[in-house]
């Protein structure tokens, strides 16, 4: 990870700071509510640009991986946040639908430096992300109108126009500028210089567009300081939830311990940044959906380090039963 990547939630931390003492100074707010959108827009470009769609076919090499992945995350995920907003945000619509958001969405990148960093297997974690971004393109306003129509108003043709501006658009643009840039300038030129750059710049974009978004809604925050520390609970029984749920599936069907690590971070890491772009659109009436997104960096990054160091001290102890000794003979 560089400078930017590893101090993630420190720049998050401060573009919240920034933006709350930025939204007291009188019309501030207007003009940040404004930027909200452009800096999710170039943060998801960002992001799209270095995923490989081409990588679809070559995924279910390992079907037990894949295959157990995809069920957990689109099928035990959702009913699980619903679940849990049901116990601990029933009297709060609205975080409640934010939930369901963050948890119906599995991350498409960070989770493949967590994936590294405990030894996991990066390539096979690689080939699940285009399933991971077209699934949830496709699930995600299925989910809402299923899980949250009750909640909380829900136009469905804003909700379309949503998914369309900021999914489909940035992925459009973001696809064609990789295919472009490699055929103009050659794979290793786009793997080696462009595809480094492309990380850092997705969380200076998401962290202006946190702090565009404090700013403009810092009235209804510094109003319900307590909301979000509230939604913090749920979030972390859900990774306690599915850690024991991944060691769990990896032992009966045996796997590796690369392929454990690759599983458990697919099933944990979520896509807060696309569900906070589509809140900002699809909800403009509910400012505190989108808000009750932002816990999600500010949470995962640390819960997501803390769970390496669990999976590395898992291999080091040899507690892994499934192919440690060809692991510590690899090479």
């Amino acid at each position: 990870m560089d400078f930017v990547e590893r101090y993630q939630t420190v720049f998050v931390l401060i573009a919240i700071l920034g933006g709350l003492a930025l939204g007291q100074v009188s019309g501030v707010a207007p003009i940040a509510d404004h930027l909200i959108l452009p800096f999710l827009m170039v943060m998801l470009f960002a992001a799209f640009a270095g995923i490989p769609l081409s990588r679809l076919r070559s995924a279910f090499g390992n079907r037990r991986v894949v295959g157990s992945s995809l069920l957990i995350n689109f099928i035990w995920s959702p009913l699980l946040a619903v679940a849990l907003g049901a116990i601990f945000l029933r009297d709060h619509p609205a975080l409640w639908v934010g939930l369901i958001m963050l948890m119906v969405t599995p991350c498409t990148d960070w989770y493949l430096i967590f994936t590294d960093i405990a030894d996991g297997d990066v390539p096979l974690a690689t080939s699940i992300l285009p399933y991971n971004l077209v699934l949830q393109l496709i699930l995600l306003p299925l989910y809402l109108y299923v899980f949250a129509g009750e909640l909380v108003a829900l136009p469905v043709e804003l909700l379309v126009e949503s998914v369309v501006l900021v999914l489909v658009v940035p992925l459009v643009v973001g696809g064609i500028a990789r295919w472009g840039l490699t055929r103009q300038l050659g794979h290793e030129w786009f793997t080696r210089k462009f595809l480094p750059k492309l990380s850092p710049l997705q969380i200076i974009f998401l962290s202006l567009a946190i702090g565009a978004m404090f700013a403009s809604q810092g009235e209804v925050i510094l109003d319900n300081p307590g909301l979000l520390v509230l939604l913090a609970i749920p979030v972390i029984v859900f990774y306690v939830i599915n850690l024991g749920i991944g060691f769990g599936v990896g032992r009966v069907l045996s796997f590796s311990y690369k392929e454990m690590v690759c599983f458990n971070n697919t099933i944990l890491s979520r896509n807060s940044p696309t569900a906070l772009a589509i809140a900002v659109v699809a909800f403009p009436h509910e400012p505190l959906i989108p808000l009750a997104l932002v816990i999600g960096p500010l949470l995962e990054l640390p819960l997501l380090g803390v769970i390496a160091q669990v999976h590395v001290a898992i291999r080091n102890r040899d507690w892994w039963p499934f192919d440690l000794p060809a692991f510590f003979n690899r090479g």
